[in-house]
């Protein structure tokens, strides 16, 4: 199959459950249940095409563009059922990819032992950058997304992601006693303050501003097979906020 949706195939189920988790600031994470008709036929589809690595981005896997059918049928549907309660009132541009984490946890940078912010917007009153996860994978045991606030002041929450980015691994961890590997739960640097279980076919919407990461804890279970691995659809989106 050499591209995803089949014509004239129904992409979103048109009956899913949409409900909502409080997080931090009035910001909230939004979660939809059962979202596409047929996710299998992605998945498939995402088995017979070349993933590669990251180029510019600390992603700690494999990503493949997402074909541009998929990607206005997301943009497409967060318009209609995302955008309000997201408090959007137009999308600028979307990003989407699928992804694969595959790296092991000894081999990860400094800069991905720690939740992130995927883009901060210059003025968070007028734009809103909304990122959204769609889990294509049935073993919940591979991991949700958790969510962070800073434990510590801004100056040094911002010295602590700098020096994720400069320096190497026993340097960082020494400086600052963060222990190498994917983040599982509350650090000296950050409180977990909510998170969100996988589920197969399940859909989650949140501020990307906020820092969030995902939840890791099984790594022995990655894989580079779309089939049996980590595998998500995710999408970001830069929107006018509401006037307020």
């Amino acid at each position: 199959m050499s591209s995803w949706p089949p014509p004239g195939a129904r992409f979103f189920n048109p009956d899913p459950t949409i409900r909502s988790i409080a997080l931090t600031g009035g910001e909230h994470c939004h979660v939809v249940d059962d979202v596409l008709a047929d996710p299998q036929g992605l998945v498939e589809w995402a088995r017979a095409q070349a993933f590669a690595a990251p180029r510019g981005y600390p992603y700690p896997g494999l990503v493949l563009p997402a074909p541009a059918e998929v990607s206005q049928r997301l943009v497409d549907y967060f318009a209609q059922h995302l955008r309000k309660p997201m408090g959007a009132r137009r999308v600028l541009d979307l990003t989407c990819r699928l992804s694969l984490v595959t790296v092991p946890p000894e081999q990860l940078e400094p800069r991905q032992w720690q939740c992130h912010r995927d883009r901060i917007a210059a003025d968070p009153r007028e734009t809103l950058f909304a990122a959204s996860v769609l889990y294509l994978f049935q073993d919940p045991a591979l991991g949700g997304t958790s969510f962070y606030v800073p434990r510590k002041s801004a100056r040094d929450t911002d010295q602590m992601i700098e020096d994720s980015q400069l320096l190497d691994a026993e340097q960082f961890s020494q400086r600052h006693g963060v222990a190498a590997g994917y983040m599982s739960g509350s650090n000296a640097y950050f409180e977990r303050i909510a998170s969100v279980p996988a589920a197969w076919n399940r859909l989650i919407v949140y501020d990307g501003g906020l820092f969030h990461s995902a939840d890791v804890d099984r790594p022995e279970l990655l894989s580079a097979d779309p089939a049996r691995g980590r595998l998500t659809l995710n999408g970001f989106f830069s929107c006018r906020r509401n006037a307020s």
